[in-house]
């Protein structure tokens, strides 16, 4: 069936539950040998080499549910959560909204998700073997300043079962997670986190690389800044980045004052820049991940040239369907 079918189904419906119905289907796609065919384009990152550079961004399977339906679909990699030590609801419904004309997504989910152990539990059930991601990030009713005993908790639980590992410090939807970018308090994290990486690949005879996922509307300043933490605690990755506060590109849209992240091509500028203010400050010394916005081809390539090793996303899959996956993994030039 034609996925211009499927999404005029999936729209009739309130964004959150087109997603749960997704996620189903995927799960039953999971179980049937894959239809999808796409040529070889391996890149090396982080010591790991991946198929191709397109992977799933965290959000679209938090719980790790349908991590073989994602995979049947032609990523090169997967990324599931973000994931909290205990389960959580997340905000308030309703809580994700589609601004149609420009083809992005908000959301003010709050990290819902069943937790650590669930999500864990998933991945052992999953007969996929490729490249996986876990994003970890902390309980909402977890106070700031005892964050990093969350991470800690998630770090050690899914390190085993992950081939890398997100940090995610940039979420818009869950109160002060931002602050955790900044100056004392990141340092504190990266160097807790690392030291905690090391102790892991010591007692399991493997290292996993630790990565770190930022938000798109960070100053100049600002990146300069993190990128001074990134390179002294040898942190091995960055995703830039998450959704954005900002409405500058779809002012007067319906929706477009919702509070919450946005997400999809109205992001691609501003995420292309980021990957951009970040490659000259990093200078080539940490890989970065480009997520945020990618459409097409061209988008796509725009966020390699601008320094980005892998991509990653989601939104556009909802409004484009699966096609672009194949079209990207088969047509970047990383």
């Amino acid at each position: 069936m034609h996925y211009s079918l499927i999404r005029k189904a999936l729209f009739s419906l309130d964004p959150e539950q087109a997603h749960q119905f997704s996620i189903q289907a995927l799960k039953c796609l999971g179980k049937f040998p894959s239809l999808c065919s796409i040529p070889e384009n391996k890149v090396k990152v982080m010591g790991l080499t991946f198929p191709n550079p397109i992977g799933l961004a965290a959000g679209a399977d938090k719980n790790g549910e349908a991590i073989d339906g994602f995979a049947k679909l032609g990523f090169g990699f997967i990324e599931v959560g973000t994931v909290t030590p205990v389960a959580q609801d997340g905000n308030p419904r309703p809580r994700q909204f589609r601004l149609l004309e420009a083809e992005g997504i908000i959301n003010r989910n709050g990290f819902n998700n069943l937790g650590v152990d669930v999500l864990i539990e998933n991945v052992k059930k999953a007969k996929y073997r490729g490249i996986l991601g876990i994003n970890i990030g902390k309980n909402a009713i977890t106070p700031i300043e005892k964050s990093i005993d969350d991470y800690q908790i998630c770090l050690r639980k899914v390190y085993q079962h992950a081939s890398y590992i997100t940090v995610n410090i940039s979420s818009p939807n869950t109160k002060n997670l931002r602050s955790l970018q900044y100056g004392e308090a990141l340092d504190s994290l990266l160097q807790t986190l690392k030291s905690e990486q090391a102790e892991l690949a010591k007692r399991q005879g493997i290292y996993k690389p630790l990565v770190l996922k930022v938000a798109p509307d960070l100053t100049q300043s600002e990146i300069e800044s993190v990128a001074e933490s990134l390179l002294n605690y040898k942190i091995d990755g960055l995703i830039a980045g998450n959704t954005t506060l900002s409405r500058d590109t779809v002012a007067g849209l319906k929706y477009a004052n919702e509070s919450g992240g946005l997400s999809g091509k109205p992001l691609h500028k501003l995420s292309t820049n980021l990957i951009h203010q970040f490659q000259k400050a990093l200078q080539g010394s940490i890989p970065i991940i480009g997520s945020g916005g990618i459409h097409s081809v061209s988008s796509g390539q725009e966020k390699i040239d601008a320094g980005a090793s892998l991509l990653q996303l989601y939104s556009a899959m909802v409004y484009q369907g699966p096609k672009l996956i194949k079209e990207l993994a088969t047509h970047i030039q990383p």
